[in-house]
């Protein structure tokens, strides 16, 4: 929403008002999670054919699918703040990490890609993308004029991460943290059991340049209407990102997630308001202004067995 005028009247100096604005940081202040990643290396997913890491994602995540990996860690499988959580970060990666067969799979498409997203990704691996995407409907190819994000194309498929955690410093100016680890360590003494208390939202978008599909507030969590974030996968896994793959794997594990099922629409605004917003944070979150490679799809044998299908209750 733009301001068209000021209380003098003068149209051009409330839009500069609102352009400021925009991406304006509060008063400096000290950062009590900066610093608070812990340092855990990645390890070989398996060692004397025996899987020695916790279970790994993104995964399948199409209905009925389970992987094999049994490791006895139980998702969260109500919404993360009845347990007690809050969203500390937002990113999204290039093209769907995880695989939904029939919304985002290897039959999806999607505009060529440049030399410079690969370069910003940080690996030439593009994920999974929507089936959605139509060359011919021009709300998949008109370009946008984008104004904070970075590097973003329309018709591109995304796969936005929320990391969630009970130990962020939730309900604080200094929730918000890049990098996400940063916001799910943040305070000393909470952690005692990672499956239940650090989760990641996760919902595949293709942009569109249509603004009958935006939504303001997509930096708080997963969108929840209708058929959005109506079929959710939940199971437990690991961090992502292309460090790992099916001989490296990452050691943050068990953690949740809840995948949403279905590739969804949303407005090319929508994320440049969201960049808009990350940019208007105290902790600096540039580093997450634009898209993150994505990791191979993860082998049955690293996945968990305890895939859970749940609707919200009203949808089909």
């Amino acid at each position: 929403i733009r301001i068209t005028e000021n209380d003098h009247g003068s149209a051009a100096t409330a839009d500069s008002i609102v352009s400021v604005l925009a991406t304006q940081k509060p008063p400096t202040g000290p950062n009590p999670c900066a610093g608070k990643k812990p340092d855990v290396p990645n390890a070989e997913c398996v060692v004397d054919a025996i899987v020695t890491v916790g279970p790994q994602s993104g995964s399948n995540v199409t209905a009925g699918y389970t992987g094999t990996n049994d490791d006895g860690s139980v998702p969260i499988t109500v919404p993360y703040y009845e347990a007690g959580l809050c969203p500390v970060n937002v990113h999204w990666h290039l093209g769907a990490e995880h695989l939904s067969v029939g919304e985002y799979d290897e039959n999806g498409s999607g505009p060529a890609l440049s030399d410079e997203r690969r370069r910003l990704a940080g690996d030439t691996s593009l994920g999974f993308q929507c089936t959605k995407y139509d060359p011919s409907d021009t709300k998949f190819t008109t370009p946008y004029e984008w104004e904070h994000c970075v590097d973003m194309v329309v018709g591109q498929t995304y796969e936005v991460h929320w990391p969630h955690s009970a130990a962020g410093a939730c309900g604080t100016i200094n929730q918000y943290q890049t990098p996400f680890y940063d916001g799910v360590f943040c305070r000393d003494g909470v952690l005692t059991d990672t499956a239940s208390q650090i989760g990641v939202q996760a919902q595949v978008f293709i942009i569109v340049n249509d603004e009958s599909y935006y939504y303001p507030d997509l930096m708080r969590g997963m969108i929840v209407d209708g058929e959005m974030g109506a079929d959710i996968a939940k199971y437990t896994g690991s961090t992502t990102g292309t460090s790992r793959d099916n001989d490296i794997c990452s050691q943050y594990a068990p953690i949740t997630w809840q995948v949403d099922r279905k590739c969804h629409m949303v407005s090319a605004s929508t994320f440049d308001k969201m960049c808009a917003d990350m940019k208007a944070q105290r902790d600096d979150m540039t580093d997450d202004l634009h898209a993150h490679g994505s990791r191979e799809l993860v082998a049955d044998h690293l996945a968990a067995d305890n895939h859970q299908r749940k609707l919200v209750r009203g949808s089909k």
